[in-house]
């Protein structure tokens, strides 16, 4: 886990050691499980890549975790993980009529999502516990999972549909992954046309920013019990640089983690960039309130001037809506 994390933060990043809200040791669901498996991964498959059981045409693909076989034309796809999730939406690949959301203040799909291809869609919590039997009974004839760096999760995946995992959460850039994920699933050229609309974004609001002659110093700042925190994890820093902004030096490498005592070394951001669930209104909590009697705190520029922005939670972890939604953010906080 990136060690730069807030504390809501940690608290919703997923972790490398998973806990499962209903044991698949179960009666019910390891029969559930058997009955899957036998009309599944035991059906022959001729020589022009169609399931003897399914009648649907395979492909074979490499992924990070070796080759898989995936269906050519998934008809009920679904998202492990929300990030996964919203992958699939952006492919244009059809979904399964059920799919995950994460607890940690969620109940729904994150708003930022394209609502239209989640229309009539049920939700089921899938984070932090793993709801197997909820993924069973969605009938996915597809899976995609970002949770890779638990092997044993895509594992157990696998003996409910095909499943193309990959490790999501590694700290790298997440669109490496979804291209490699389009090309895995024939949908290079949906991933052409979110790249182009991203890129189109960027450069009218660089080019704006330059009209205003605007190149404020950013930062990505939270609080995690007693600390500041200023990090480069997830969305937020992918977008900075997009743009060209000039993201503060305490961000390098590891990160800062500051005392209360130590804000002062703030003084350098004009915008401060934060995140954390929304509450049931849309609205934001404020995450400094800790630092709410700290004088230090509350001389530095950008709390005097306003320039904090808090956006979703969801929105830092690596997916095509995600990061245009916060890129949508910096360039409502940057050009009001």
């Amino acid at each position: 886990m990136p060690p730069a994390l807030t504390r809501a933060q940690s608290r919703a990043l997923p972790s490398a050691a998973p806990r499962t809200s209903v044991a698949l040791a179960a009666a019910g669901v390891a029969a559930m499980l058997l009955t899957a498996c036998s009309t599944t991964s035991d059906a022959a498959t001729s020589a022009d890549g169609t399931s003897a059981a399914t009648g649907s045409a395979t492909r074979t693909v490499d992924s990070e975790f070796g080759e898989v076989t995936l269906p050519t034309d998934p008809q009920a796809a679904l998202g492990m993980y929300t990030t996964d999730l919203d992958m699939l939406i952006t492919l244009g690949v059809p979904l399964a009529q059920s799919q995950p959301i994460r607890d940690n203040g969620y109940s729904t799909f994150p708003s930022f999502f394209d609502q239209e291809a989640l229309e009539g869609i049920t939700p089921f919590t899938n984070f932090p516990e793993f709801s197997y039997e909820s993924i069973l009974a969605a009938q996915p004839d597809l899976v995609v999972n970002g949770l890779g760096y638990d092997e044993s999760i895509g594992e157990k995946l696998s003996e409910i549909a095909p499943t193309y995992s990959f490790n999501g959460f590694d700290g790298s850039d997440w669109r490496v992954k979804f291209e490699a994920l389009a090309e895995a699933l024939g949908r290079t050229a949906e991933h052409d046309a979110w790249t182009e609309k991203y890129q189109a974004k960027v450069d009218d609001i660089r080019a704006r920013l330059d009209a205003a002659g605007l190149d404020p110093v950013v930062g990505s700042v939270g609080v995690n019990d007693d600390q500041v925190t200023v990090s480069c994890y997830g969305t937020p820093c992918l977008v900075f640089d997009d743009l060209g902004l000039d993201i503060t030096p305490l961000s390098d490498g590891e990160g800062a983690y500051l005392s209360f005592e130590e804000v002062g070394q703030l003084e350098g951001i004009d915008a401060v960039f934060t995140s954390m669930p929304p509450e049931t209104d849309g609205s934001f909590a404020d995450s400094f309130e800790a630092l709410a009697g700290n004088a230090v705190w509350q001389q530095l520029p950008f709390v005097t001037e306003g320039q904090i922005f808090t956006s979703d939670l969801e929105m830092i972890y690596g997916s095509p809506s995600g990061q245009y939604a916060f890129l949508e953010e910096v360039e409502k906080a940057l050009l009001p």
